[in-house]
């Protein structure tokens, strides 16, 4: 979840390279491949959280308190990949309401 994670963190300099890669046209793709990423990285914490879980109900948790932590994460990353698609589909359906 480092991608979603750094989304407040990036400096003024990084938006600036990464408005200056947009404008040349790699934008598109830069976009696809950060999404791809996310959506990876999400799925990857759902496991671990379904990992966790198993390993409550077998009992084999050794550290309850990471357990409950990788549970967490994954609803809140879960939680953060519905509000982004929600807004995808909403401004979608925005450009698809106007007129040309």
């Amino acid at each position: 979840m480092s991608n979603i994670n750094n989304i407040s963190g990036a400096s003024t300099a990084d938006l600036l390279k990464q408005k200056s890669a947009v404008e040349k046209g790699g934008g598109g793709e830069a976009f696809a491949e950060q999404l791809k990423s996310a959506i990876n990285e999400v799925n990857d914490i759902q496991q671990d959280s379904e990992k966790a879980i198993a390993d409550l109900a077998t009992g084999q948790v050794k550290d309850l308190h990471q357990a409950a932590l990788a549970i967490g994460k994954a609803e809140t990353s879960m939680k953060l990949m519905l509000e982004i698609r929600n807004k995808a589909l909403n401004a979608y359906k925005e450009i698809g309401r106007t007129q040309l």
